[in-house]
């Protein structure tokens, strides 16, 4: 997707060519929700010109209603048409940032912080994050109401060419969607557990990546509905198969375009700066898990036997560590974390892992914990000698180890960081006081 800011003239003749008769104008709340407001056509020369007011105090994480007005200001790089026609005519996106009153950019905004960490990455020298992200979902089938049943709509396994069922279907036509959006596809394929499916798209820019996984999750669910199937982006649907994760493809570029990640001379052809930002990643592993893994249900995929990973580890060779180094090398040198799922917000979960990685280059912080063994067959003894920690293993421990890593909370800043406590505390409490069918089938008549 290119990175052209479409000026009020281009827009105002795309409008006219394409018939495009609603405005859909979105942006993500803290807990990475997509929120929209749909305005008339009539309405454009309003929204061009940083005018579209909502209510603030209404969004999970924005503000108290005694300061609840906030403007939206439009990134017409990001303007597109939906591809699907409505009988009363197109629908058009852009996606915009929150300003406040007084017209500077709100700082519980996920997208103006992520901004605000790559302005960090840019004075040090480094002109791009590139993120390629991996994004799976489960598809269900509906009830007759349309909500979600447990049924998946198929039998098939990891690559499976059989177009034995309407989810192959749904699956090319979401691609065809993304397509048509401008999206460079570049793998589509059915995933390791029945009804898992996952699509690949090429690496863009951190901001671009972070919309492009919003557009994403928007188009999979729309398409999916109307297969009459539920697309989830849960990260742990049910018990004893795979969950679905988003493993994040991560590389710096110089100004001068070039991948800063990469080094001929290396025996691994890996660059210094490769090493200090992997050292960054490894040192800050359990914090940034609250943020890319924010839900209870999070913790149900970061258990051993199902392929997520579980310890703070990174290799070049092996599946099972946190992070994973591709065979690729030259501009394709890059670090693949596995450890994030579909439920993170994108733009926390992106800066998240820039401030990590940024501060292993401002520490010259060494990669520990290389492991090219399988590291889910060695005994507890073992793993302790390597130094090898596990990853938390609920949302509460993750919360605890972010409260207490000053560079994880400084990618947040301080109004995200607080709301996110605050609303992920009351998650987990409320968690804790439920009793499940599990402990009723195993203590009900033991005790």
């Amino acid at each position: 997707m290119g990175k052209h800011v479409f000026t009020k003239d281009e827009v105002r003749q795309m409008v006219k060519d394409e018939d495009i008769h609603f405005l859909r104008v979105m942006f993500t709340d803290l807990l990475g929700t997509i929120k929209s407001v749909d305005l008339p056509v009539s309405q454009l020369d309003k929204l061009m010109d940083n005018k579209i007011m909502f209510d603030g105090s209404s969004i999970d994480g924005f503000v108290r209603i005694e300061e609840s007005d906030m403007y939206l200001y439009p990134d017409m790089s990001t303007w597109l048409a939906f591809p699907w026609g409505a009988e009363h005519g197109k629908v058009a996106r852009v996606i915009c940032s929150v300003h406040n009153i007084d017209g500077t950019p709100f700082e519980g905004d996920p997208r103006n912080n992520l901004k605000r960490v790559l302005e960090g990455m840019r004075k040090m020298g480094f002109k791009d994050f590139n993120i390629g992200p991996e994004p799976e979902f489960f598809l269900f089938k509906t009830d007759e109401k349309g909500n979600p049943t447990t049924n998946l709509n198929d039998k098939e396994n990891y690559f499976d060419m059989e177009p034995s069922d309407p989810g192959e279907d749904c699956r090319r036509d979401i691609v065809l969607a993304l397509e048509k959006m401008g999206f460079d596809v570049e793998a589509a394929h059915h995933e390791v557990a029945p009804g898992q499916h996952e699509v690949d798209f090429k690496y863009s820019d951190a901001l671009e990546a972070a919309d492009n996984i919003q557009t994403f999750k928007f188009v999979v669910k729309t398409i999916a509905k109307k297969y009459g199937f539920h697309a989830t982006f849960m990260p742990k649907p049910l018990s004893g198969i795979n969950g679905s994760g988003m493993h994040l493809n991560m590389s710096l570029f110089n100004q001068n375009g070039s991948n800063a990640f990469y080094d001929e001379n290396d025996k691994d052809k890996l660059s210094a700066t490769a090493y200090h930002f992997l050292g960054g990643l490894m040192k800050h592993a359990r914090s940034y898990t609250a943020i890319c893994n924010p839900i209870v249900n999070s913790y149900k995929r970061l258990v051993p036997g199902f392929e997520a990973p579980v310890y703070v580890a990174w290799s070049t060779s092996n599946r099972s560590p946190l992070v994973r180094i591709p065979s690729d090398r030259g501009m394709g040198t890059r670090l693949e974390l596995r450890s994030a799922d579909p439920s993170a917000n994108p733009y926390l979960a992106i800066a998240a892992v820039l401030e990590a990685g940024l501060d292993g280059l401002r520490n010259n912080l060494p990669p520990i914990h290389n492991v090219d063994e399988n590291i889910y067959t060695m005994t507890e003894a073992e793993r302790a000698e390597k130094d090898i920690h596990d990853l938390p293993d609920t949302l509460h421990n993750a919360l605890k180890s972010l409260a207490n890593d000053e560079v994880v909370k400084n990618s947040m800043g301080e109004h995200l960081y607080n709301s996110f406590m605050e609303a992920k505390t009351r998650e987990y409490a409320s968690y804790r006081q439920h009793v499940s069918d599990w402990e009723r089938q195993h203590y009900m008549e033991q005790y």
